[in-house]
């Protein structure tokens, strides 16, 4: 070796530097290797959200939870299925009993976390919270970073938000509350920059605060440093190869190896092999997220399941093609709206999680062509709510032309979309008794507490239900996007990467979306990739710390 440490963690997005928290506390040397330029991974990009159930914050706030209504709930929404080893009754236990155990760790080394007030669980069944299991970071000076400030990744938002205040802008046109919110955005974002602060919100804050608490623990961080080989030694991982000034150099890892290093949503061979009829053009992952990490593991024997899973997001793709392309699920559950397929049908229930969004697009589109599917809405919609990032309003921007369809009738929508037109006349209409009726017979929209919240709060009786009857109509492009994969390695209880038979990689380690997702098909909640990757790189750490003098 031409160096060797205590620990490396390959890849910084969410949950590196937890583990190198808990390492260095009990004095372990901690090298986190990024190949990318920038630190944070796609969680920096992210809201930064993690599923915690049983957590402080809903003690603090008067809100049920226990550690047995959390376990029915997952394995309501999550168990019961042999093809999803990730999200085994062993992995499930282990997840909700460390999940919380390792945000008061990190509270305790500093870190300043909330709960957003209402964001429900996504699936109707025994244990679910209909006010959420949601943490967050606190808004973070990313100034007090100094020059590691301009090597974390930009986030989404560029205003000194947080989530919950983010979410009622869409409203400032219609209410006072709105309104005042928005003032108050303003303001700290103002005031803080005048006293030389650079608030950040969402991933951007989370990764901001777990940089600075790594930093001062002492973690040596290196970027460009993408690591080519897991270095194998009298039967186990003993250290890694990457490239140091064009040159092969070997790090020995002396207590073990994590690997943290993403998923392969960037990577179109593997998207094609695993997910067939998928595209890394429709991914919000940074641009690194390229599954080499699961391929090494591969060729060093280790297991690999759910890599059909994905962490899909619809979104559409504006042709001044932005760096976050717009997700779509908000706007596919407000009223005046549905989402059908190209030949005009609708197929889904459009106010349910990302997952299942993208899920029944992706797999509608295996009977029936539908990427990209088609959000039709009416000229209230546009009138009231936002499009794809756009304020609400008939004007749209310029070089929407072409992109965003339009139509005086139904049928005339429905040629310029290259739909029967009456097959899509039938659709409305169906759609259209169904509000009448206030239920959604076909898929049930709005039947459940998540769809009601992700629509409209101010529209009666249903937040969610609203006719498609007043022209001009529109229509935009909707595909089943990613936030990333949901399947990789195959870890245990302890997060220990395993083989096909089951036996342990010794000293190597795993977490986040490089490995089989302890959610399995599903993402119970918000956050439902990131709290994972945070805990397990936690129970890593734990586990080391066991089993190391």
């Amino acid at each position: 070796m031409n160096e060797s440490v205590d620990f490396i963690v390959v890849g910084s997005g969410g949950g590196s530097m937890c583990a190198a928290l808990k390492l260095r506390a009990a004095g372990k040397s901690v090298l986190i290797l990024e190949k990318a330029e920038l630190v944070g991974g796609t969680t920096a990009i992210s809201g930064g959200v993690m599923w915690i159930p049983n957590n402080r914050f809903m003690k603090e706030a008067g809100v049920a939870d226990s550690r047995a209504a959390a376990l029915a709930y997952m394995d309501a929404v999550v168990g019961g299925r042999e093809d999803t080893p990730g999200a085994s009754p062993e992995r499930r236990t282990k997840y909700v009993d460390e999940a919380p155990a390792m945000i008061e760790f990190l509270i305790d080394q500093g870190i300043r976390l909330r709960r957003i007030p209402s964001w429900p669980d996504y699936y109707e069944g025994p244990g679910e919270s209909v006010a959420g299991r949601t943490v967050v970071s606190e808004l973070f000076d990313i100034n007090v970073l100094g020059e590691w400030k301009d090597k974390l990744r930009p986030g989404f938002l560029p205003l000194a938000a947080n989530l919950d205040e983010a979410m009622d802008l869409p409203y400032m046109k219609r209410t006072w509350a709105a309104k005042k919110t928005l003032a108050r955005i303003i303001g700290r974002t103002v005031f803080s920059r005048l006293k030389g602060k650079h608030l950040s919100t969402a991933g951007q804050a989370l990764q901001g605060q777990m940089l600075n608490a790594a930093i001062k623990a002492g973690t040596d961080i290196r970027l460009n440093s993408g690591v080519k080989e897991l270095i194998i030694e009298n039967d186990r991982v003993a250290g890694v190869l990457i490239e140091k000034d064009g040159a092969p150099w070997r790090i020995g890892a002396r207590c073990g190896v994590l690997i943290n290093a993403g998923g392969f949503a960037r990577n179109q061979e593997m998207l094609d092999q695993y997910i067939p009829g998928t595209s890394t053009e429709w991914s919000n992952t940074i641009e690194s997220d390229t599954g080499d990490l699961i391929r090494e593991g591969l060729r060093i024997g280790a297991a690999v399941a759910q890599m059909d899973q994905r962490v899909g997001s619809p979104m559409t793709l504006p042709p001044d093609n932005p760096a976050v392309k717009p997700g779509m699920q908000g706007d596919m559950a407000q009223p005046h709206s549905i989402v059908v397929d190209q030949s005009g049908q609708r197929f889904m229930r459009e106010s349910a999680s990302y997952v299942e969004l993208a899920r029944n697009i992706l797999n509608r589109n295996k009977e029936q062509p539908a990427t990209p599917s088609w959000l039709i809405m009416d000229s209230q919609y546009l009138k009231k709510y936002m499009l794809a990032g756009t304020m609400p309003g008939l004007k749209k921007p310029k070089h929407w032309q072409g992109f965003l369809q339009q139509g005086e009738t139904i049928e005339a929508l429905a040629n310029n979309c290259k739909i029967d037109p009456a097959a899509l006349r039938a659709s409305v209409e169906r759609f259209n008794g169904f509000v009448e009726q206030g239920i959604d017979a076909d898929f049930a929209r709005g039947s459940h507490v998540y769809d009601n919240w992700l629509g409209d709060a101010l529209h009666q009786p249903s937040q969610t239900l609203g006719k498609i009857e007043q022209g001009p109509f529109y229509a935009l492009p909707i595909y089943p996007g990613d936030v990333s994969t949901y399947g990789g390695l195959v870890t245990d209880e302890h997060a220990r990467v395993l083989r096909s038979d089951g036996s342990l990689i010794a000293g190597l380690y795993a977490t986040g979306t490089s490995t089989a997702s302890v959610m399995g098909h599903a993402s119970p909640g918000a956050g439902g990739s990131i709290g994972p990757s945070f805990t397990w790189a936690y129970v890593a750490a734990k586990h080391v710390l066991a089993n190391t003098p």
